[in-house]
C-alpha cells in the first residue's frame, strides 16, 4: 500500500454575483446533459479526466454509478468541442440549499488550451441555475492539476 500526502481545499460561493467569469475559449464548448442511459459515455469521459489525478472515483463499480445517477439528484454534463467529448461536469444538490460540484475537469489533451476557466464558469452557472441555491461549493486536492486551485479561486 502506498500512502500519499495531499492537501484538500474547500471553496465556496454564497452568491452568483461572486462569479468571476473565465475568459472565452478559442473554440466553442457545448455542454450536453447526460443521464444513466449514457453511463458508458460518462464513465469513459470520467476515466480520461480522472486518471492523471488519481481520483478515488476511478475505482467505483458500475452499480455505484447507476445508483448515484438514479437516486441522488446528481446531474452530469459532458463538454464537447465539436463532436469530441473533452470534459465532465457533475453537480449534486445537498441539504441546506447547497450544490456541490462533485466532478469537474478536462481530458488531458485539452488542458492548457484555454478551456478550463470557461468550463468552470459554465459549471458554476449551471449550479446556481438549479434553483433556490444558497451555496455552491467544491473541493480540490493537491493531486489535481497544478492550476486547479488558482482557476477555482
Amino acid at each position: 500500500m502506498v500512502l500519499v500526502d495531499q492537501v484538500v481545499t474547500f471553496l465556496e460561493m454564497t452568491s452568483p454575483d461572486q462569479l468571476v467569469a473565465g475568459r472565452v475559449p478559442p473554440d466553442e464548448i457545448v455542454l450536453a446533459s447526460v443521464g444513466s442511459a449514457e453511463l458508458e459515455l460518462i464513465r469513459s469521459t470520467h476515466r480520461r479526466v480522472a486518471t492523471p489525478h488519481h481520483w478515488s472515483s476511478l475505482a467505483w463499480p458500475e452499480q455505484y454509478w447507476r445508483n448515484l445517477l438514479a437516486h441522488s439528484g446528481t446531474r452530469t454534463w459532458i463538454a464537447y468541442l465539436g463532436e469530441e467529448a473533452i470534459g465532465l461536469v457533475q453537480l449534486r444538490p445537498r441539504p441546506g440549499r447547497e450544490v456541490q460540484i462533485t466532478k469537474f475537469g478536462l481530458v488531458p489533451e485539452c488542458v492548457g488550451r484555454g478551456f478550463g476557466g470557461h468550463l468552470l464558469t459554465l459549471a458554476t452557472r449551471l449550479a446556481w441555475g438549479l434553483g433556490n441555491v444558497g451555496r455552491v461549493w467544491l473541493l480540490t486536492t493537491s493531486l489535481d492539476h497544478p492550476h486547479a486551485l488558482r482557476n477555482y479561486r
